[in-house]
C-alpha cells in the first residue's frame, strides 16, 4: 500500500507496528541525529534498499512537528536532485519515514578522491544544487538548512547525480518567515538579525557552499578558544551581519572573476537584491563556458584539511539551536518569575525546590533529545549538555535548553516587530546594513528570584510562531492527494494555522 498510512478525515487511524516490520526489514541504527534515529531498511518484497527515518513521538512536541512537517513537505516535490519519499507509516507512537538510499559519499570526500578537480567541477556541484532550489522556490518551499553535510552523491558512479537532503526544518512560504533557524556558518544577514526573511536565504547559502568548494574554507569565520562556543558564535554573527568576508590570496589567486562574481551576487547582504536561484542558473559561470578548467585541487584539499578534516570548523559549526541563544533571554525570564511565584507561596525548603525545578527547565534538554545527543560523533563533548542536534543544523528550540546569550542575538521589540534590542544586538546602520553593537549583557545565574522576575516583567516574550498542537498526531501519515496542486493547498493551510497560532 503506497505511503501505508491513513485516509482523509481519519483523526486517529494509526499504523499497527506489525505492518512497518511486515513489509521492511529495519537493520542497526546507523546514524543518531536531532530529532530521529535513521536506519537502512530492506523492502521484503522488492529486496530494494532504501533509508527509514524513526521518530519518537515521546520526545517532545517539536520531535513531532519535525516529522509532520518533513512528510508534508516530501510529499510535494518530485526532482531528480531531491530524495524522494517513499513510503511513511504513523503508529501510536512513532513516525516512520522511507526514502531513496543515497549510496555515494559527500562532497568533500568526493574532492578528496579526486586526481584532478576545478571550477568547472564545483560548477556542476553548484548547478544542481541551484536547479533543485529553483524547483523548491517555484512551489514556495524554503528549505533553511542548505549545507554541505546535506549534500550527497546518489550513487558511486562516475557522473553520479547530487542530492539534497534534510527536509525537516523546510517550510512553505505564506509571507515573510520571521522564526530564525539554521546552521549558524550558513545563516543569511537577515536571519541572524532576525528579520522577516524567505526564499533568498537558501541562495545565501548556496553561495557559501560555493565559496568552500572554491578555496576550501568558510568564508566566516572566527579563531576562538577551543570551547568558547559562545564568543565564536558572537563574532561570526557580527561578520555575516556586516557582509564581512574576503577573497583572500593564494586561496582565490586562481579562481576566475566570473566565480567571484557569482559569489558576491549570492552573497548580498541586502535579500531584496540578493540573485535568485533560477537567475543563478543563467550566470556565465554556471550556464556558460566562464569556470576555468586549471586543477585547484591541492590547495582546496590542503584548506579542507585543514579546516574541516581536523574537525575544528566542524566543532564550530557543531549541532547548535540558533533558538536556543535567540530566545534565551525570554526564556530565562520566564523561568525567572515562575520561580519568584513559588517563593511567594512556598516555605523556604520548598521555594528552593521550586528555584532548582526552574533553573533545571531553564538548561537541560527533555531526556530523548539529550540522549540522542550524546551519541552523535559530530557534536563536541563539551557542547552535548546544551545542544540536542546530531546533524550541524540550528533548530527552533521549544524545550527549554538554553544558555544565557551573549552572542549578540537580537531580542523582539514589543509590538512582535523585529527591532533590535540595546543590549546584545545588532544595529542597524544608516545605510540599510546592520552594523554589530558593541554593549553586551549578560544575567548572572546567581541572581535571586525577586531580581530575575523583575528582569522578566520588563523583557516582552516575542509573539513567535508556534507548533499547531490542533492537528491530529496521525494527520500527516496521510496517502498523498491527488494532484500536488492539491497537496500544497492542504499543507499551505496548515502552515498558515501553525503561524496564527
Amino acid at each position: 500500500m503506497p505511503f501505508g498510512c491513513v485516509t482523509l478525515g481519519d483523526k486517529k487511524n494509526y499504523n499497527q507496528p506489525s505492518e512497518v516490520t511486515d513489509r521492511y526489514d529495519l537493520g542497526q541504527v546507523i546514524k543518531t541525529e536531532e530529532f530521529c534515529e535513521i536506519f537502512r531498511a530492506k523492502d521484503k518484497t522488492t529486496g530494494k534498499l532504501h533509508t527509514c527515518k524513526k521518530f519518537q513521538k515521546r520526545d517532545g512536541r517539536k520531535v513531532r512537528k519535525a516529522a509532520k512537517n518533513e512528510i508534508g513537505i516530501l510529499k510535494m516535490v518530485k526532482h531528480p536532485n531531491i530524495l524522494q519519499l517513499v513510503d511513511v507509516f504513523v503508529t501510536r507512537k512513532e513516525y516512520f519515514i522511507f526514502l531513496e538510499l543515497a549510496t555515494g559519499r559527500e562532497v568533500f570526500d568526493w574532492i578528496l578522491d579526486q586526481g584532478y578537480y576545478s571550477e568547472r567541477d564545483t560548477s556542476n556541484v553548484v548547478r544542481q544544487v541551484l536547479e533543485a532550489v529553483a524547483y523548491l522556490h517555484s512551489l514556495k518551499i524554503v528549505h533553511r538548512n542548505l549545507k554541505l553535510e546535506n549534500l550527497v552523491y546518489y550513487n558511486r558512479l562516475k557522473n553520479s547525480k547530487i542530492v539534497i537532503s534534510d527536509f525537516h526544518l523546510a517550510k512553505l512560504e505564506n509571507g515573510l518567515i520571521k522564526e530564525p533557524c539554521g546552521t549558524p556558518e550558513y545563516l543569511a544577514p537577515e536571519v541572524v538579525g532576525r528579520q522577516r526573511y524567505g526564499r533568498p536565504v537558501d541562495c545565501w547559502a548556496i553561495g557559501v557552499i560555493m565559496y568552500i568548494l572554491l578555496s576550501g574554507n568558510p568564508p566566516f569565520y572566527e579563531e576562538v578558544e577551543e570551547d568558547d562556543y559562545e564568543n565564536h558564535d558572537k563574532n561570526l554573527f557580527r561578520k555575516i551581519l556586516a557582509g564581512d568576508y574576503e577573497f583572500d590570496s593564494p586561496y582565490w589567486d586562481d579562481i576566475s572573476q566570473a566565480a567571484k562574481d557569482l559569489v558576491t551576487r549570492l552573497m548580498e547582504v541586502e535579500q531584496d537584491q540578493r540573485i535568485t536561484a533560477e537567475e543563478a542558473i543563467s550566470h556565465e559561470w554556471i550556464s556558460g563556458n566562464a569556470a576555468s578548467d586549471k586543477n585547484i585541487k591541492d590547495g582546496v584539499c590542503a584548506q579542507i584539511e585543514k579546516n574541516f578534516a581536523r574537525a575544528k570548523w566542524k566543532k564550530a559549526v557543531r549541532v547548535t539551536t540558533l533558538m536556543k541563544r535567540l530566545r534565551a533571554p525570554e526564556q530565562s525570564s520566564t523561568a525567572a518569575a515562575q520561580s519568584a511565584s513559588a517563593t511567594d507561596t512556598a516555605t523556604p525548603g520548598a521555594a528552593g525546590g521550586a528555584t532548582a525545578a526552574a533553573a533545571s527547565g531553564a538548561t537541560s534538554a527533555p531526556e530523548g533529545d539529550a540522549a540522542r545527543a550524546a551519541k552523535s560523533d559530530n557534536v563536541a563533548p563539551a557542547d552535548r549538555s546544551a545542544t540536542p542536534a546530531t546533524d550541524g543544523s540550528a533548530t527552533p528550540a521549544t524545550d527549554g535548553s538554553v544558555t544565557p546569550a551573549t552572542d549578540g542575538s537580537i531580542t523582539p521589540a514589543t509590538d512582535g516587530s523585529v527591532t533590535p534590542a540595546t543590549d546584545r544586538s545588532a544595529t542597524p546602520a544608516t545605510d540599510g546594513r546592520a552594523t554589530p553593537a558593541t554593549e553586551e549583557s549578560t544575567v548572572p545565574t546567581t541572581q535571586s528570584s525577586a531580581t530575575l522576575a523583575t528582569k522578566a516583567a520588563a523583557t516582552p516574550e516575542p509573539a513567535m510562531a508556534q507548533p499547531d498542537s490542533t492537528a491530529p498526531e496521525g494527520a500527516t501519515g496521510q496517502a498523498p492527494p491527488s494532484s500536488k496542486g492539491e497537496e500544497a493547498a492542504g499543507y499551505a493551510q496548515e502552515s498558515q494555522r501553525e503561524e496564527a497560532s
